[in-house]
């Protein structure tokens, strides 16, 4: 088997003066998908805020090389390393030649339109492209794809299935080395779990309540101090 030889990255210096590729076409039952997408982008996103090296995007474009319009292919979810994400962002897709390297993780959440090439021909694609793990998520179980939760990881240029564990109580799970967390497949919804903490990473109203919490202990700070600088203003002369 022959392997490409490893890309150099190419990072955009002018992130204003580069051509956006255009909005890849919307699925007929996006809408369904929106709410999984979302959280996974989100979750994903907040967890790795503080690496700015780390893109979390999705629904732009994929391509091996911006001039082959063939095959173009939008993953509901991405996730790549050691890349300049504002210079992916605004080429509004991500084109692996100038990248440097495929992404690192994609994901895709099912739909009656999308579901089937998800596990077949798109499966084909990301493995050509080099992304080293493809998952899936179904929230119906594994109606629309052939498993409600799926992932393969590239060995020597081809996918190996990804062990999937099922717990009595419902819960559908699979470690990602790759993201260093664990896929949750839990009652029709996506969860991430990180096997360092033992906890799972906070969804979006979770991380409201969080923020929220944080936001009122802030405030509360705040007037605590200025009423000490008040007492200390009244006392000195």
């Amino acid at each position: 088997m022959t392997t490409s030889a490893a890309l150099e990255p190419h990072p955009t210096r002018d992130h204003h003066r580069v051509q956006q590729l255009p909005d890849p076409p919307r699925p007929p039952d996006a809408m369904y998908q929106f709410p999984h997408v979302t959280t996974a982008f989100y979750i994903l996103d907040d967890h790795f805020r503080e690496r700015p090296d780390v893109l979390v995007s999705g629904e732009g474009y994929l391509r091996r090389d911006a001039s082959d319009s063939a095959g173009w292919v939008n993953p509901d979810c991405v996730v790549a390393f050691g890349v300049d994400p504002a210079s992916i962002r605004n080429r509004n897709g991500y084109v692996i030649s100038e990248v440097g390297k495929p992404p690192d993780f994609v994901l895709e959440v099912a739909s009656a339109s999308t579901g089937r090439a998800d596990y077949t021909t798109k499966r084909d694609i990301y493995a050509q492209y080099g992304v080293v793990e493809y998952w899936r998520f179904d929230a119906t179980g594994g109606e629309y794809h052939d498993a409600a939760l799926a992932g393969d990881r590239l060995v020597e240029g081809v996918y190996e299935p990804i062990t999937i564990q099922r717990e009595l109580g419902g819960q559908v799970w699979g470690r990602s080395p790759t993201l260093g967390l664990d896929l949750c497949w839990e009652f029709g919804e996506l969860r991430f779990f990180d096997p360092r903490t033992g906890e799972y990473l906070p969804g979006l109203a979770e991380a409201k309540s969080q923020r929220d919490a944080a936001v009122v202990e802030r405030d509360a700070a705040l007037v605590e101090a200025r009423r000490l600088r008040e007492r200390i203003r009244r006392i000195l002369p």
